[in-house]
């Protein structure tokens, strides 16, 4: 079980200060409609539907909000979107994933590619960067549920892989395909989660100076501008020192 990790730290802080609470609702709903319209439109049938529902009410996302993106599916009025990966590099050589859904895939890419030009990036290839990450389940509980061997025994016993504590709270690490049934089990033993989703996790990380750093955000926050792009992932890291700076 490792430590705690300053790239988890920045992906929290980050989702933490979102830019515009409507862009995010609006994502949040676009996941509820496409995971609704996918499988069953009850959560408790429909493990990824499950999961978004529960993202969407760790941001306070309305009820009402949530119950229409799911009625939303199951009328034939409904978009249908693509699920996109691209993927590239940014500014000093970090990694960058970047996850769409759009109704039209010439006019995503087209605004991915130029924005990673416009910030000092180069999107590549499909593959070129993934190899570099695992895809995880992430399980985020606050400080507050308990020390870090409280929160290490109950992620044994619910099947977890590995579990980082720090100051600022416990990421809880699981297997993609196990994330369902690691939240529901931690869930019984800790209570409810601040973050329970799928991500990428960065196998090695690029350290970045405060110039980097800056750069890197800028490029991320203008893919997060994007009304297609449902998340983005880098594989950076950076000192307390700098974070403070950010």
């Amino acid at each position: 079980m490792a430590g705690h990790s300053k790239w988890a730290n920045i992906q929290h802080r980050k989702g933490r200060q979102d830019a515009v609470r409507a862009k995010l609702f609006s994502k949040l709903s676009k996941e509820i409609t496409v995971a609704a319209k996918m499988g069953d439109p009850d959560p408790d049938k429909n493990p990824r539907l499950r999961l978004a529902v529960k993202e969407a009410k760790a941001v306070s996302m309305p009820k009402d909000n949530i119950e229409r993106a799911i009625k939303k599916s199951q009328g034939g009025d409904a978009e249908n979107y693509d699920e996109i990966r691209y993927e590239g590099y940014g500014p000093g050589g970090v990694a960058v994933i970047v996850e769409a859904m759009t109704d039209n895939r010439n006019r995503t890419a087209s605004n991915v590619r130029s924005t990673f030009s416009k910030h000092g990036g180069n999107l590549g290839e499909t593959g070129s960067v993934a190899f570099m990450f695992d895809r995880k389940g992430q399980i985020v509980y606050p400080a507050s549920v308990g020390d870090g061997d409280t929160v290490l025994l109950a992620a044994i016993d619910a099947g977890a892989e590995d579990v980082e504590s720090g100051d600022d709270g416990h990421v809880v690490w699981c297997a993609d395909t196990d994330l369902a049934a690691v939240s529901s089990a931690l869930e019984e033993a800790l209570g409810e989660s601040d973050s329970t989703k799928l991500v990428w996790k960065p196998q090695t990380t690029t350290e970045l100076d405060l110039d980097g750093a800056r750069s890197l955000m800028k490029l991320i926050d203008a893919l997060e501008d994007d009304d297609d792009v449902q998340n983005v992932t880098a594989n950076f890291e950076v000192s307390d020192e700098v974070m403070a700076e950010l």
